[in-house]
């Protein structure tokens, strides 16, 4: 009989692990507690509270040849970089070419996941769900936290004192739809990530002024190549942050003001470093991540949670528990989510095995170290990866990395695109388990598709 396996999110996270459970031959049921899938790519005017949310003119900052599946190129006449409406209709197109749909259980929310007594020896879990005001419990061999980590939006407004009195408008990115709102007024956008950029841009475009406010230093990091990963690999992480920021203006970073703000004591004003008033802040400034579903089996402190590779937690004594997609990559997350499941549905099955708890804590341990001397403390930094070293990590667990050395010797056309060109995820696909026959094809034809 297929190992039940219960997936908690149906975004495209959730989406991939009800693939991989299916092609090792589980049988999967995802729980979505709205009615379609998508999750933080879907577009809508009034979500309901702990939704993830984007606003309507969001488009992807990563190419769809970096961000697809591995296995389902996106078509070619897609644009290169594409709104939010176009990425929904790639996951409807994922779903219904590989039936993932009727494994869905929409609008159904996931209450409590919980040890069975038996655990230790049986690994399963109990998992209680609600739908409709009913509540149901059921018996899975496994579970697959797909939920994400864009949902509890996070306002520093202890970092901004004289905020209570602030009467003009503030509010999150989260709740941001358009710039109509912010018609000829005086606006900051606080924080410089992807979101803070994007909206300082388009507000700009009604607003009759814009200021970004920059809580930490910034630098912007170029797009990810082997040879850059090669790099870092010879060199320390330390060493290639320098290189990179030495090599990139700073003047603009220097015209950011940095730190703290503090509002005035009157009406609605907040200054600028200039002396001159505001209307209204975005506070573009990132999201909390926790689990109460799961609180007696994981905890999250300061958006910190200890998992082996992100993934696994250590101390279970089977491991039949995985988080997918909880991390931000500098890369695109599809695919990552995508590998990860690939990898932990084989876990799941007993095809690959875990280390050994004291081992996983001391990999956990190592990462964490290196990411306190390259990143400055943020919730952000707490699950920060480089893409391509990342996906070669969960390559080389599952067996799929490119052997680069084998396709020189075998097939130069091929290893040329796979060391010097962009790293695919159909790199990711030209051998061991889950290899795809379209892979090669994909690889060579990649950049045809991206100038067409």
């Amino acid at each position: 009989m297929a190992k039940k396996v219960a997936i908690i999110g149906g975004g495209s996270s959730g989406l991939c692990a009800i693939k991989a459970c299916l092609q090792e031959g589980l049988q999967p049921v995802c729980f979505e507690r709205t009615g379609d899938i998508g999750g933080l790519w879907r577009f809508e005017e009034n979500p309901e509270d702990g939704r993830a949310s984007i606003y309507r003119s969001v488009i992807i900052n990563t190419s769809k040849e970096m961000m697809c599946f591995s296995d389902f190129p996106i078509p070619e006449d897609f644009p290169n970089y594409m709104h939010n409406s176009k990425i929904m209709e790639y996951f409807r197109m994922y779903a219904q070419h590989f039936d993932l749909l009727r494994h869905i259980r929409f609008r159904t929310s996931v209450c409590r996941v919980s040890k069975r007594p038996d655990f230790a020896s049986s690994g399963q879990w109990e998992v209680v769900t609600e739908s409709e005001g009913k509540q149901e419990a059921a018996v899975f061999d496994a579970v697959l936290v797909c939920s994400g980590h864009h949902t509890n939006a996070h306002l520093p407004l202890s970092s901004f004192p004289g905020i209570e009195k602030f009467k003009g408008r503030y509010l999150h990115s989260r709740d941001y739809k358009d710039a109509q709102a912010f018609t000829d007024k005086r606006v900051v956008v606080i924080g410089i990530g992807n979101s803070g950029s994007d909206l300082a841009v388009e507000i700009s475009q009604t607003a009759q002024q814009v200021s970004r406010i920059a809580p930490v230093g910034h630098c912007q990091l170029c797009r990810d190549t082997r040879t850059k990963a090669l790099a870092q690999l010879l060199l320390c992480a330390s060493t290639c942050c320098v290189w990179q920021c030495w090599l990139l203006p700073i003047r603009a970073a220097r015209q950011l003001r940095l730190g703290p703000t503090p509002l005035r004591d009157a009406s609605h004003q907040l200054p600028l470093p200039s002396g001159e008033d505001v209307d209204a802040v975005v506070f573009a400034t990132g999201y909390s991540f926790s689990f109460p579903f799961l609180e007696d089996c994981v905890k999250v402190v300061e958006n910190q949670i200890p998992l082996y590779k992100f993934m696994f937690p250590p101390e279970l004594e089977k491991p039949t528990l995985a988080f997918i997609g909880l991390i931000q990559p500098l890369g695109a997350i599809m695919p990552i989510s995508e590998l990860q499941c690939r990898w932990a549905t084989r876990v799941f099955k007993g095809l690959n095995e875990l280390p050994l708890q004291h081992d996983m804590e001391a990999d956990i341990e190592q990462k964490k170290e290196a990411m306190a001397k390259r990143y400055v403390k943020s919730q952000r930094h707490t699950i920060q990866v480089d893409y391509i070293p990342y996906m070669d990590e969960l390559a080389c667990q599952l067996g799929v990395k490119p052997n680069l050395l084998s396709l020189f010797l075998t097939d130069p056309r091929l290893a040329m695109e796979v060391a010097l060109g962009p790293c695919t995820p159909y790199q990711y696909r030209l051998r061991g388990p889950g290899a795809w026959a379209g892979a090669r094809a994909a690889i060579l034809s990649q950049r045809q598709r991206i100038l067409k």
